[in-house]
This record gives C-alpha cells, structure tokens and sequence, in this order.
C-alpha cells in the first residue's frame, strides 16, 4: 500500500514539472515575453538570498551576511549562472566564519 502511494505521489509531483517543459518547446512566445522569461532566475536568486536570512546567517556578525550578498549580487549583474552565484555566497561566508 505504501509503495502506492508513494509512486502516486511521484506522479503528481512531476506532472507540473514535466508538462511545462514540452509546451514551451511549442509556444513561441513574443520578445518582451522571451525578456521576462529570462529575468526569472535572478529574481528567484534575489528572493532566496537577501529576505531575511542575509542579516541572520551569522547573528553576532551581520557583515559576513551582507558581504556574501553583495558579492552574490555583484556576480548575478555580470549574469554568472545563477549556481555559481549561489555557491559563491556560501564559500564567501565559510571563508569568512573560519
């Protein structure tokens, strides 16, 4: 019984997944469309980053957080990927904690 539910589980999962991936593929989209479409990861980038965890990554030292996220910031404007971007922020702070 369980493993039904687990498999029913892994389909609902990736139904809205999978689906928006092959229709994109078949939707041309306009350019102001196309531009949106290309922001969204920054803008995630930007909502897992600085509200509010930046100040508390550290709560004795709020600097660390704020330098991480400049410099997260700083690498996302020269539109490094975003993973890059993401993992420099974590080293940055495990530099400057050791």
């Amino acid at each position: 019984m369980i493993w039904f539910i687990i498999i029913g589980m892994a389909i609902v999962t990736i139904i809205p997944r999978v689906i928006p991936a092959f229709i994109v593929d078949l939707i041309q989209f306009p350019d102001w469309a196309n531009k949106g479409l290309k922001a969204i990861p920054y803008a995630a980038l930007g909502a897992l980053i600085f509200p509010p965890g930046i100040m508390t990554v550290i709560p004795e030292k709020p600097h660390i957080g704020l330098i991480a996220g400049v410099i997260a910031i700083i690498l996302a404007w020269l539109r490094i990927h975003v993973i890059i971007v993401v993992l420099s922020a974590i080293i940055i702070v495990f530099l400057l904690t050791i």
